[in-house]
């Protein structure tokens, strides 16, 4: 019986890792010792990366709702208080939306909360 080679498998991986490192700069897109090096730690990056960047959109969603709602008067705190005790059920991805693109709605949102926050 002849003899088997693992040179299919390991040829593709390497293919693989190779191709995963196209756009890097000399040797980490050509050599496959510092290319997998480069791959792992950017898959190292995206791995974390998409747990913050979740992360990042709320820090921008709340930034967003409190410019919106001292235009109206009031500070973030108040407003998400007033929300609450008014039972008003929308998240912030959505009150963010509504002051960027529906100012009208949004101080309709806003003027609920103030009703519930002065009780």
């Amino acid at each position: 019986m002849s003899r088997s080679k693992a040179v299919v498998p390991s040829r593709a991986r390497r293919k693989r890792v190779l191709a995963a490192s196209k756009g890097a700069f000399q040797g980490r897109r050509k050599l496959y010792r510092v290319a997998n090096e480069n791959v792992l730690r950017g898959m190292a990056y995206a791995y974390r990366d998409r747990k913050q960047r979740k992360r990042m959109m709320r820090r921008l969603w709340i930034q967003r709702i409190n410019a919106a709602v001292r235009s109206h008067g009031m500070n973030y705190n108040q407003f998400i208080d007033g929300l609450k005790k008014a039972e008003v059920l929308i998240d912030r991805k959505m009150l963010s939306d509504l002051a960027v693109h529906d100012m009208a709605a949004f101080g309709r949102v806003v003027e609920t909360a103030k009703e519930h926050q002065a009780k």
